[in-house]
């Protein structure tokens, strides 16, 4: 549950460093190789880690002061914190609230720094004279869009299918959570792979070798 419930506001926190990236290589390119350096990344990546280390310890302590006396078969195929919290026989508001308050501060922050960003980036972008300019630097952010809008698409249909729990099938919620957690992984070696050059080049000539 914590390893679960710590790797998916990770994958929200990356996308917002990476949004970050985005926003300094277009906005302030003269500037890119001075605040973009080794020791950003490594503060970045020790930020992302820590943060959600801290915001999800709680989960699990919140669970293990419930008492489990119903059945021990847990209606997910991870175990996700209402999921297991649903099993006791004991009050969970606060694991429910708990999830709630943690889910909008970590996602909720992660999302409104993203579209904040990429309104700054939308700006700098029509003040540029060039067009092939102007589309070279959108295309820049074309795979980290596509990425985002799988990520948080599938999380917030999955969020409003488990608020209507009642008129949907049970196994629905159950597959959107698989879907969430597969396909944005699944998709990043592709779409960034796709996308650079020398592997671009590559593929191309494995597959002229092939056929």
């Amino acid at each position: 549950m914590f390893i679960m419930n710590t790797f998916l506001p990770m994958e929200s926190s990356t996308f917002l460093v990476m949004v970050y990236d985005h926003y300094v290589a277009i906005c302030h390119p003269l500037r890119y190789p001075s605040i973009i350096t080794e020791k950003f990344v490594i503060y970045a990546a020790i930020f992302i880690v820590f943060r959600n280390l801290l915001a999800t310890l709680p989960t699990p302590v919140l669970a293990a002061r419930l008492n489990y006396c119903a059945s021990n078969v847990v209606e997910n195929c991870i175990c996700a914190n209402i999921s297991v919290a649903k099993l006791s026989c004991g009050d969970i508001h606060l694991n429910k609230l708990y999830q709630f308050v943690s889910v909008w501060c970590l996602l909720g922050s992660d999302l409104v720094l993203i579209l904040l960003s990429y309104c700054f980036i939308l700006r700098a972008v029509m003040c540029l004279q060039s067009g092939g300019t102007a589309t070279k630097a959108l295309s820049t952010c074309g795979s980290h869009l596509i990425l985002m809008l799988f990520f948080y698409t599938l999380l917030l249909v999955f969020i409003f299918t488990n608020k209507a729990r009642k008129k949907v099938p049970s196994e629905v919620p159950i597959l959107l959570n698989v879907l969430h957690h597969l396909i944005p992984p699944a998709l990043n070696p592709i779409v960034y792979g796709v996308r650079t050059q020398e592997i671009k080049q590559g593929i191309i000539k494995i597959l002229k070798y092939k056929f």
